[in-house]
């Protein structure tokens, strides 16, 4: 692989001298454009795989990356600085922070149970029937108290962080009432408080028929989305939502009722992204490209037109592989196609209690590359570009000036070695917003 050729920027000894950090002596990986980065290039001779430049630096002020350049540029520097304002990277790899862009890590209770009867051939579907899936989770998450739930979510959080984890969004869903969905949120917000990092919030209360709306008489679905379209407000106004997602299924909310939650996300100005496709194709990534939306998520079933439809409104894929591998699904998500019409793919942990209890988002790398057959780099793009963009977040998942000083520090030989390797944990440092968690 060539590396991008840097131009030597020249440096204004003032500005120079006011970085509040430099890190020196480090091969990148900047996923910019800026640099070479065109992951659906037709010729990789024109383009630089990764984005990635060798025995560079870097400069931060403020939180922000604020220089960019060759190591030998800033070398005459270093005596203006203090010991622990330089990060020597020793030829390490320097990534953008990871971002785990599709995940329920708060939660309350364990479904081990469903495990064991999927291994038995109970199917997805017929634990969902028999008052297990989803719903078995909301009875033990309405339960928890506040302090339970921030105690066991943050063990999730933690083994994600310690991965290089910078930025994660957390959905609710598992509440499917008023309070316990501004628990589930409120969570979510003290999680990134305590622990420094971003997170962005989901409203996922259309995520399955809560037990008092069900009946043997009659389907409520309609009922309870009217409720759902009612609280989405409510939580807005009181600064816990960033996102509104929905379950787009065959068991789950169909189309019409999915549009009715849309429409107020709309006028909230809010953005929107849909779990579809993941039993079936009932048209969910069709209508959240309709909507503009962040991100379609799953996608076993998509078909070509709606792939189409998601190019067009720069729809991000997000794919799942710790789903797929635990129900041991067979239908592959159409990947070929989706690179064919260039539609960015991310990957993520989905990280749940019942179809995807994954905390490791270098393992769910690696499932992208042996289950999808993705590449190294796509799913590293996946894991850090696109998943900001499945985020929304323009100043995250690429090392450029002016992007957020989020950043992991590898000891790896190459950027292939995080997809590639399994069960090591290759992480030297991790920054956000331009502080260093894990002394390096």
């Amino acid at each position: 692989m060539t590396p991008h050729t840097m131009e030597h920027t020249p440096i204004d000894d003032i500005s120079m001298a006011s970085f509040d950090h430099i890190i020196i002596n480090a091969n990148i990986a900047t996923f910019s454009a800026q640099y070479g980065f065109d992951i659906y290039a037709s010729d990789r001779t024109d383009s630089s795989p990764y984005g990635q430049l060798e025995n560079a630096a870097l400069g931060i002020k403020n939180g922000k990356i604020a220089w960019i350049g060759a190591h030998e540029q800033i070398t005459p520097h270093l005596s203006q600085y203090q010991d622990q304002q330089i990060t020597d990277g020793n030829g390490k790899w320097l990534t953008p922070g990871l971002i785990d862009c599709h995940t329920h890590i708060v939660y309350g209770g364990n479904r081990s149970n469903e495990f064991e009867a999927r291994l038995q051939g109970v199917s997805y579907q017929d634990i969902a029937a028999q008052g297990g899936g989803i719903v078995a989770t909301v009875s033990a998450t309405r339960e928890a108290s506040i302090e339970t739930l921030f105690a066991q979510s943050e063990k999730r959080l933690l083994a994600l962080i310690q991965e290089g984890v910078t930025s994660i969004e957390v959905k609710s869903g598992y509440g499917l009432d008023l309070d316990t969905e501004r628990k589930m949120l409120t969570v979510a917000r003290k999680l990134g408080d305590k622990h420094g990092i971003h997170v962005s919030t989901t409203y996922l209360a259309a995520h399955a028929l809560p037990p008092e709306y069900q009946s043997h008489m009659q389907d409520r679905a309609d009922e309870y989305i009217e409720q759902v379209c009612a609280w989405l407000p409510i939580l807005h106004s009181e600064g816990l939502v960033d996102a509104v997602d929905g379950f787009c299924e065959n068991i789950a909310f169909n189309t019409a009722q999915i549009k009715r939650v849309f429409e107020v996300a709309r006028s909230l100005d809010l953005p929107v992204k849909l779990h579809s496709e993941q039993l079936s194709d009932i048209g969910g990534s069709a209508l959240v490209a309709e909507y503009q939306g962040l991100s379609s998520d799953h996608l076993e079933h998509l078909s070509e037109a709606d792939i189409k439809k998601m190019a067009a409104s720069n729809t991000v894929a997000v794919l799942l592989p710790g789903a797929f591998y635990t129900l041991r699904d067979t239908k592959l998500p159409p990947i070929d196609a989706l690179r064919k019409y260039q539609v960015p793919m991310a990957i993520s942990t989905d990280c749940n209690p019942g179809t995807s209890p994954l905390t490791s988002l270098l393992l769910a790398m690696n499932m992208g590359c042996t289950l999808f057959y993705l590449t190294p780099e796509e799913v590293l793009a996946g894991t850090t570009l696109h998943a900001a963009q499945a985020l929304g977040l323009s100043n995250k998942g690429k090392i450029e000036v002016g992007c957020d000083a989020d950043l992991a520090l590898w000891d790896i030989t190459r950027p292939a070695d995080l997809a590639y390797q399994i069960g090591l944990n290759p992480i030297q440092g991790i920054m956000s917003q331009g502080r260093w968690r894990k002394a390096v």
